[in-house]
């Protein structure tokens, strides 16, 4: 069983976080089986950005990242104190060691600068959300960050994406590095992605 650990900052976009839970759900359930998502945060109860409460199946305090295939993590907004958890020095060292064993770190948006500020993406291309009247490239880029205009940017073990519309693609992408391309089409045939 492949043991996905989907790592949750307080202020973090449910619609980025799902794509995950989904996907990995219907795999477990409708594909080949051999995917498991646990949900972790570093409090018991978060608040998503737009207010309903979650509780996470594991604080960041009681995982053995050893024990994890991959990591995923969904942005968030910075009126909700998204970035409070996302720099967080234990949220930022969960992606450390990820990146360090080598295993694939998926994110969606804005959480790409949760990777630059773990220094994992220093001279590595990427990407974040990308609309022009955000600032979010500019500062990726001031984390030495090679920053691409595309839609989703991968860069060895690391996936990055421009906005929340890319999370179901990034989400299958990770499933189909995880399991296989026939796996991902038969998975996304039965949630009705033609």
């Amino acid at each position: 069983m492949k043991k996905v650990l989907l790592l949750l900052a307080n202020g973090f976009e449910a619609v980025e976080a799902s794509v995950f839970t989904d996907v990995f759900g219907w795999n477990k359930f409708e594909g080949d089986g051999t995917t498991d998502l646990v949900t972790v945060g570093l409090h018991s109860t978060l608040t998503c950005t737009w207010n309903f409460t979650v509780t996470p199946e594991m604080l960041v305090s009681d995982i053995n990242v050893k024990e994890f295939d991959a990591l995923a993590i969904p942005g968030g907004f910075e009126e909700a104190h998204f970035y409070e958890d996302a720099f967080d020095e234990r949220f930022l060292q969960v992606i450390r060691e990820f990146n360090k064993m080598g295993k694939p770190i998926a994110s969606i948006c804005v959480a790409a600068l949760s990777l630059g500020k773990s220094g994992i993406l220093k001279g590595r291309k990427a990407t974040t959300y990308s609309h022009p009247s955000s600032v979010r490239k500019k500062q990726l880029k001031e984390m030495g960050v090679l920053v691409q205009d595309d839609y989703i940017v991968v860069d060895k073990n690391v996936i990055t994406s421009s906005n929340p519309s890319t999370g179901f693609d990034v989400a299958f992408l990770l499933l189909e590095i995880l399991t296989s391309t026939k796996n991902v089409n038969q998975v996304k045939e039965l949630m009705g992605f033609h």
